[in-house]
């Protein structure tokens, strides 16, 4: 299975660190965010990984290269503005392939083990939940046997994680802006969107308060 890490956010809740550096390089645990999604995937056994970028993506590209330090092969999905999570999904649709894939998002950090994930083939879409954070305490979606669902109790939190389907995405036109919520919310009607919950360590790293308390975390680890 291929993977994705979307990169291309502009972090402005980080301002000024991300002024001249992009989220996904900001230092945690000594080394960019987006290195430990590269090695875990690498670790799971994913050869493939597409990294869609925006806002100073020349600079991701200089770091990360064609993966080879990473035992991975990378290649890249520049969007000239960005996207927003589907659109930016659909425009690497060609490099992705007709095969289910996964996505990660590459402001968060999860410990979760990625493989099993690897072995998903959902009719759309395949979500890890988490429980809600403090700063997002309404959630996104309830867990019903085993289904996510746009509405019910109690309701949890995307954490970014998931597992899609090109099918998902035929709708948005390459190059187009297009938010993932819709998307996913259409398909659950069809109870078309499998979910699980995670229940180890996930962080949304969206402010330079919670990139030091992840920072801290790894250091201790």
């Amino acid at each position: 299975m291929k993977a994705m890490i979307l990169a291309a956010g502009r972090g402005e809740r980080m301002r000024p660190m991300t002024d001249h550096v992009p989220k996904p390089l900001l230092p945690a645990g000594g080394k960019p965010l987006i290195a430990w999604h590269l090695e875990r995937l690498a670790a799971a056994g994913v050869r493939d990984v597409v990294v869609n970028h925006a806002h100073l993506g020349a600079q991701i590209e200089a770091v990360l290269g064609d993966g080879t330090a990473y035992q991975l092969r990378i290649r890249y999905s520049p969007e000239a503005e960005a996207l927003e999570t589907a659109g930016g999904i659909a425009q690497a649709l060609p490099l992705l392939g007709p095969a289910p894939f996964l996505v990660i998002n590459g402001d968060i950090f999860c410990d979760m083990p990625l493989a099993p994930l690897l072995a998903q083939a959902p009719e759309m879409a395949h979500l890890v939940l988490v429980d809600n954070p403090a700063h997002h305490a309404g959630g996104d979606f309830a867990l019903v046997g085993g289904l996510a669902r746009a509405a019910g109790e109690p309701r949890l939190t995307f954490s970014g994680i998931g597992v899609y389907r090109p099918a998902l995405f035929a709708a948005v036109p390459a190059g187009s802006k297009a938010r993932l919520a819709p998307l996913l919310i259409a398909a659950m009607h069809s109870a078309a969107v499998s979910a699980e919950k995670f229940d180890g360590c996930w962080i949304d790293v969206g402010t330079p308060a919670r990139l030091a308390a992840l920072d801290i975390h790894l250091r201790r680890l």
